[in-house]
């Protein structure tokens, strides 16, 4: 039984009024647990033990393993009852259950050690023992037990000698009579039943395999004339197998087959089933009843008698104070009920005192704001939020701007595709195309002229499956299987568009046996390489990884009657011609080359889809994975040290500018002053002075002339040299500023060459909305890159398109139980805008991207994440929206300006993007 935070977890009982409506109600409803058994008569009880049973908390019992849910902790059990059961010796079994029956011991330990010691030196008829003859340990197995009255007398052992195929008198002796009492000493069981008094005759049947043994071809000859024998021997030559019998493997068969009622002194019994199976007596002996009542009466004697030695008996004042403490009785009592009358008006006070207190606390909790980002579907547009411009309602996406969404999955299918193909094109050596040129080369349906981005892009796909390994005729082998079980079940070959397994299979005998030898140089166009397709689909599919393959190999090898084929003239590319062909029967057989142009998209996306999901385990991939996870690690650190060098330059630049606000450079000005005051002092007062007086003033303004033109002369060459110092800091702070600017630029180069390796080793959403819709952006991926030479936008699908959100988040969406979460998205999303789990839709106008960014709420983890990413791209994003709408609008002039004409021969396909595609990195070698 597994156990739950070491308690036994207890099966539930049907509730009482469940019970009564078996007779009552016997048509009622109920729910049933099947692992179990249980029976509830709510969902929500028996969702609530089903949560209860799948947390992982619960202990296998058997083998003490933790950390699992109830399930694994019973299966865990059974199969180690299971290993256990077949180890230990079937015919020690019963001895060993019949000795531990209505026994009491305290601890478990005490009893496997006492049934340990009785049974080690004791054998049993049927039982596999070991036999040491001459050091050579041998495999054997006991014939006959001889108890120790034959001792002494070997001619009476010999009597039985010539009874061994029928059933002797010796069988009916009881042998090893060792029950009773596990309590008694070893010592005095063995005294009156000595096991070394025993004789056993044994058949040797193998010598016991011995690796390490340097002597075993010498052995080995010595044995083979032993084995078969049978041969008469004692305990001290014998041993048990330590996987079948040891004190450990005693200890997990007792724990298994034994219980144990909870209450004191109570006997270890058999369980009902197994005492069943091995003859084990179920009812308790009288004397052994009488025995267990007494051990339970002294044990509990035996306690009572210890909380009467705590307590201590009544002393002599305590006797004397026994009558008035019988009159105070009532005075107590009396006063006590007021007591408590006090103390019930007194907790009625607290409760209620708490009461408001925990009242208080949530109106608090209540006003305490919300810390920001938080779970997404907790925040909710405010009237503050609707007046600061956040949108209530996402922009509806266009679902039918995504091509190939009639059929559910066909539009992801084309779009991985495409991703694998633009992603590994360098190791495919596949030049980049965007989603619109690919969508138009699937489209491509007219024969005579051959679309080079169909034929490079299959023939890259089969250089690269040629690597990959395959089974031949694996296609056949499996229509053929197919077929067999269908005549097994008794139905027979229906033709599927008109042929059978049969011809199928017939008709593709003679196609691509040797796809993988044919060249398919790209000098010649890949002449051959939809028959060459057919030979990689017949050795690498089967109807489990590829089920339309039967449909598809159809159309590919047969084609319609001329009668049902409607004349079909060239057309363009961008409109698909309707899918008939599950009307139509194919009875005319043909070739790929000439049907091929005839699949449907949707068949045509299957193959490619099927050839990109086996291409990902070819070695060329897996080199390229390989390869992009070493540079990643090396821009990883590129990244690094260019941010620390950065630092080091702003803050280079942030001292330089800190120096030259503190020293500005002085003016010429403050020269010219300081010269007009001293001449001005210098000029004379008085004409009337003295000579004397006139020369020593002339003297004297002399000297204080010169030392002021000294020290103007001082301060224009410091002015002179902090101007140029200046000048200095300021073409450094240049300097640093454009280096700045290039790591910059280095740093942006750095973010797109890693999204671009990091796409060729996984590709992850931008992020999700607050209804877990995934939002996808693929420009820049892999071989593809956003800016191309000059600085020239380029992209790769020029939109982002938003995908429904998983079944996990679904349910986790069904799962919140505070709101209604379709009333919400039915507000926020409109009806038309939500996306199921399978759901594809696009933002294709950069209108509806501001729309969609600017409904996005930063409040919430998830979009705050989101809005980060696209941001961080923006202007990747909308550059290749704009790039993508001009060629659109570009290309769609032509057919426009000429649907005046009537004339077929008005519209050349060959003008198309898609057909003037070529690839630059093709490899004409064969």
């Amino acid at each position: 039984m597994p156990t739950c935070r070491r308690k036994r977890v207890v099966l539930t009982e049907p509730s009482q009024s469940l019970v009564q409506s078996v007779k009552t109600h016997p048509d009622r409803k109920v729910f049933l647990l099947q692992q179990t058994g249980e029976i509830f008569d709510s969902y929500e009880a028996y969702a609530a033990r089903m949560s209860f049973y799948r947390l992982k908390q619960f202990q296998c019992e058997v083998t003490g393993k933790s950390g699992l849910d109830y399930f694994q902790a019973v299966e865990s059990e059974r199969q180690e009852a299971r290993t256990l059961h077949s180890r230990f010796s079937e015919p020690l079994k019963p001895a060993v259950l019949k000795a531990v029956q209505w026994q009491v011991v305290g601890r478990l330990d005490h009893l496997v050690e006492a049934v340990y010691e009785r049974f080690k030196d004791r054998y049993f008829k049927g039982e596999k023992v070991l036999v040491d003859l001459s050091g050579i340990k041998y495999h054997a197995m006991v014939d006959r037990v001889y108890p120790p009255k034959y001792s002494t007398d070997p001619q009476a052992r010999d009597a039985h000698k010539g009874t061994s195929s029928s059933r002797s008198t010796i069988d009916d002796e009881k042998s090893h009579n060792i029950e009773g009492d596990l309590k008694i000493p070893v010592k005095d069981v063995n005294a009156k039943d000595d096991p070394n008094l025993y004789y056993y005759w044994v058949h040797i049947l193998e010598m016991e395999r011995d690796k390490n043994d340097k002597n075993k071809a010498a052995k080995s000859e010595e044995s083979a004339q032993m084995i078969g024998s049978l041969m008469e021997v004692q305990c001290g030559r014998m041993s048990r197998d330590r996987l079948s019998f040891s004190k450990s493997i005693l200890r997990r068969f007792i724990r298994d087959c034994v219980d144990r009622d909870a209450a004191v002194a109570s006997p270890w019994t058999v369980k009902p089933a197994i005492a069943q199976r091995y003859g084990v007596n179920s009812v308790m002996p009288e004397e052994t009843r009488k025995g267990v009542e007494s051990l339970k009466k002294g044990e509990s004697d035996k306690r009572k008698k210890v909380w009467e030695e705590k307590e201590g008996p009544p002393t002599k004042k305590q006797k004397k104070l026994a009558a008035s403490q019988e009159e105070k009785a009532k005075a107590a009592a009396l006063a006590a009920e007021k007591r408590e009358r006090e103390a019930q008006e007194k907790l009625e006070k607290q409760r209620e005192a708490l009461e408001e207190a925990e009242r208080i606390a949530a109106e608090k909790k209540k006003k305490k704001p919300i810390r920001y980002p938080t779970e997404d579907l907790d925040v909710r547009i405010t009237d503050k939020d609707k007046k600061a411009g956040m949108k209530v309602k996402r922009p509806v996406p266009s679902r039918v701007a995504i091509p190939f969404n009639d059929t559910p999955g066909t539009f992801e299918a084309f779009l991985m595709a495409w991703n694998f193909l633009i992603v590994y094109g360098q190791p495919l050596h596949l030049s980049t195309f965007t989603l619109d040129e690919f969508e138009h080369a699937v489209r491509h349906s007219v024969t005579d002229l051959p679309c080079t981005l169909l034929a490079e892009v299959h023939s890259t796909l089969i250089y690269n499956l040629r690597t990959v390994p395959f089974q031949r005729h694996s296609a056949v082998l499996s229509l053929l299987r197919l077929k067999e079980d269908l005549e097994e079940d008794g139905k027979d070959d229906a033709p599927m568009l008109g042929i059978t397994i049969e011809d199928l299979t017939a008709a593709m005998a003679d196609v691509g046996n040797n796809w993988e030898r044919v060249p398919l140089r790209a000098s010649e166009g890949r002449e051959g390489w939809e028959d060459a397709l057919l030979g990689c689909l017949k050795d690498h599919a089967t109807l489990l990884n590829f089920p339309r393959l039967r449909e598809v190999l159809t159309k590919l090898l047969f084609a319609p009657d001329s009668s049902q084929d409607a004349s079909s003239s060239p057309s363009s590319s961008r409109v698909s011609s309707p899918d008939i062909s599950g009307t139509q029967i194919y009875t005319v057989t043909s070739s790929p080359s000439q049907r091929y142009h005839a699949l449907p998209p949707r068949d045509r996306i299957a193959i490619l889809s099927f050839m990109t999901t086996l291409a990902i385990s070819s070695k060329a991939i897996h080199t390229h994975m390989e390869s992009c996870e070493e540079q990643l690690t090396a821009l990883r650190k590129e990244k690094i040290e260019v941010n620390r060098q950065k630092k080091q330059y702003t803050e280079e630049m942030n001292t330089l500018m800190q120096e030259t606000k503190e020293d500005p450079t002085p003016s010429a000005d403050d020269d010219t002053t300081m010269q007009d005051q001293s001449d001005l002092s210098d000029a004379p007062t008085s004409d009337n002075g003295s000579d004397s007086t006139s020369k020593s003033k002339k003297k004297k303004g002399d000297l204080r002339q010169k030392a002021q033109l000294q020290a103007h002369a001082k301060q224009r060459e410091a002015a002179r040299a902090k101007e140029k110092s200046v000048k200095q800091a300021m073409a450094e702070h240049r300097r640093l500023d454009e280096e700045v600017n290039k790591l910059e630029r280095r740093l942006e180069a750095i973010e797109r060459e890693f999204r671009k390796l990091l796409g060729g080793v996984r590709v992850k959403p931008m992020g999700k909305d607050r209804f877990h819709n995934r939002i996808w952006w693929f420009d820049g991926l892999g071989s593809a890159s956003l800016v191309g030479s000059g600085g020239v936008t380029q992209y790769g699908a020029g939109r982002l398109f938003i995908q429904g959100p998983s079944e996990f988040d679904a349910e986790i969406l069904e799962r919140r139980q505070d709101e209604d979460i379709v009333a919400r998205r039915m507000e926020e999303e409109g009806e038309e805008g939500m996306l199921g789990s399978g759901d594809w839709a696009v933002y294709s106008d950069l209108e509806e991207l501001d729309e969609y960014v600017a409904w996005l709420n930063t409040k919430g983890h998830r979009e705050l994440a989101l809005k980060q990413a696209l941001t961080k791209w923006w202007t990747h994003i909308t550059a290749g929206v704009r790039k993508r709408q001009a060629d659109v609008a570009n290309h769609a002039k032509l057919p426009e300006a000429r649907r005046s004409t009537r004339t077929k021969a008005t519209y050349d396909v060959t003008r198309e993007p898609y057909m003037m595609w070529t690839n630059r990195r093709a490899v004409n070698a064969s």
